[in-house]
């Protein structure tokens, strides 16, 4: 199993402009940064979301498959064990 950095849920809330955009999805953090101005629906929905857990929107919009692949690249860890939903 792949060791992944570990960050707080206050961490990443740090990271919620659009120079710095963190995400939570199920326990992972990502750093979509680069991909706020890419994203389909548009910056603002991320940037809505930036710092925060986007694991019920992002299920509730109906993400395809390619979306889920393509939001991994953008893995950058793991929230620490005492914080973890799943």
């Amino acid at each position: 199993m792949e060791k992944w950095k570990e960050h707080t849920r206050d961490e990443v809330s740090a990271h919620c402009t659009f120079s710095s955009c963190w995400i939570i999805m199920k326990d992972k953090v990502y750093d979509v940064t680069t991909f706020v101005r890419k994203h389909p629906g548009g910056e603002d929905i991320l940037l809505e979301n930036a710092g925060g857990d986007v694991t019920s929107s992002f299920v509730d919009k109906g993400h395809s498959q390619e979306a889920y692949k393509l939001l991994e690249g953008y893995c950058i860890g793991i929230l620490v064990e005492h914080e973890r939903l799943e």
